[in-house]
């Protein structure tokens, strides 16, 4: 049995990113970069005005206030995707807007708070400015050539948007993982048909289908498979030859009929560790084979959630090129108690609410999904271990 950074160490070592293809920029929100990417453009493209106001010389307005104020003519003005043809001198002003092209002769931007008509095509300045202040300068968010992604950051909106203003149209980007889910056991039956008598809703392959979504992966569902050897062996088969990724729930543990191990080293698959010091979730598989890789979770559900969350969910990263893999993890005080009075580590379902203090989410069994689903963190309680209300404790998330 190893430890979890054990665990995650060899399934990234194991693991080499997917080959990458060109997508346009606009449909590349939560992609990874596969290579860096360099603004096109300066940005901005030109100085320009940050606000409503007036185009001045500031040395020529030094000694403005409202007990003196300064006159000046407004020969002009620029609105956004205009340019003003002439030139501003110590006695005269444009009438500018925010966007608006800096003109020449200007190296400042009065707000027009701070002024007032004096008619006559005059306007009167009532406080100074500094030299390029109100002023948005050419190239100070980024200038053309420079790096505006790096390889292996993953693409949110803001990144998308410094993208597009720098005028880059497409991006290298790591291919999504293909993840087949698979879930096996005679008891399961598919929501919304009968029950009988021992039988239950498969549930697994609904939960992970979006955590596979929010971590880059193209999820497929695949049929129940029944607690045989040849099932299994079947619906492995059919999953391997359509997917990068296989993450089967179910049948990983030491009962009879537990065969997807077996199932898998049928096929010509390796499985490079099994069990895993954590709770839930200890009878964790994962294996390879060729560039193919399978995880095997186990089948109670909140086991299923924290090993995909801690363990699947790096490797979908790291096979489309991320370099942060990790769960976004911040400190939070303890609402409730947490204890730990075994010998595994126990990630225990959180709530963390608007305040940032993070609640006991319920009953820690792993078959309680209710408690799973009013979680959005969890926490890593060492082996015997109490802590407090009160206490501080790190809290790793996967809602936000």
């Amino acid at each position: 049995m190893i430890s979890v950074e054990e665990a995650r160490q060899r399934i990234l070592s194991a693991l080499a990113p997917l080959s990458a293809e060109t997508v346009p920029v606009t449909a590349a929100h939560g992609r990874i970069l596969a290579e860096d990417t360099f603004a096109a453009v300066d940005l901005p493209g030109f100085d320009n005005s940050a606000m409503d106001g007036y185009a001045v010389r500031a040395a020529e307005l030094a000694g403005a206030g409202a007990q003196s104020p300064v006159r000046l003519r407004v020969v002009g003005q620029a609105a956004a995707g205009e340019f003003f043809a002439g030139e501003v001198t110590g006695e005269s002003c444009v009438r500018i807007f925010t966007g608006s092209p800096l003109p020449a002769g200007a190296d400042a931007v009065v707000m027009q708070e701070e002024t007032r008509a004096a008619g006559a095509g005059t306007v009167e300045i009532l406080e100074r400015v500094r030299a390029w202040e109100n002023v948005r300068r050419q190239g100070e968010d980024a200038r053309r050539g420079v790096v505006v992604g790096a390889a292996g950051d993953r693409l949110g909106a803001g990144k998308i948007g410094l993208h597009a203003a720098s005028g880059i149209v497409e991006a290298r980007v790591g291919r999504r993982p293909v993840t087949g889910l698979l879930a096996t056991g005679n008891e399961l039956r598919e929501p919304g048909l009968a029950l009988g008598r021992g039988e239950i809703y498969e549930s697994n392959r609904a939960m992970l289908r979006p955590l596979v979504t929010a971590a880059g992966g193209v999820a497929k569902i695949y049929p129940v498979a029944a607690d045989t050897l040849a099932a299994t062996r079947a619906a492995l088969e059919e999953a391997l030859a359509e997917c990068d990724v296989v993450i089967t729930t179910g049948g990983v543990s030491v009962g009879a009929l537990d065969f997807v191990k077996a199932a898998w080293t049928e096929l010509g698959g390796t499985v490079d560790f099994w069990k895993v010091s954590m709770k839930p979730g200890k009878p964790f598989a994962f294996g390879r084979r060729g560039e193919k890789s399978w995880f095997g979770l186990p089948g109670n559900p909140v086991s299923a959630l924290v090993t995909f969350l801690l363990l699947a969910r790096p490797a979908l990263l790291r096979l489309q090129g991320a370099t942060e893999t990790g769960l976004p993890a911040h400190s939070a005080v303890l609402a409730d108690g947490l204890a730990n009075r075994g010998d595994r580590r126990h990630f225990m379902r959180v709530r963390v609410d608007a305040a940032g203090r993070a609640h006991n989410a319920g009953i820690q069994a792993s078959h309680f999904l209710s408690s799973a689903a009013a979680a959005n963190g969890l926490v890593d309680v060492p082996p015997g271990t109490v802590w407090a209300a009160g206490a501080m404790a790190t809290v790793l998330r996967w809602e936000w």
